[in-house]
């Protein structure tokens, strides 16, 4: 199975593709133009926080993925 796209990754494609122009985005979200620009270029990342921000202004949904193989706590059970 191929490797999922990380959040970041999918968050770029998300502000190229969307209809809302990066000043409104900014707007709605908080997040300075310089900031987005910045990230949509791969010059900085961005936190969490911001990460959320910008998911619930374009639309999606940040939740954790169950990895295959791991148990609770994120130990690998062993048979």
């Amino acid at each position: 199975m191929a490797a999922s796209k990380s959040i970041q990754e999918q968050l770029r494609r998300a502000i190229v593709s969307d209809p809302l122009s990066r000043y409104a985005l900014a707007k709605l979200t908080g997040v300075t133009q310089p900031v987005l620009s910045q990230f949509v270029r791969r010059n900085r990342s961005i936190t969490m926080d911001t990460a959320a921000k910008l998911a619930a202004v374009l639309g999606l949904e940040l939740r954790p993925v169950k990895q295959a193989g791991k148990g609770k706590k994120g130990k690998v059970q062993r048979g």
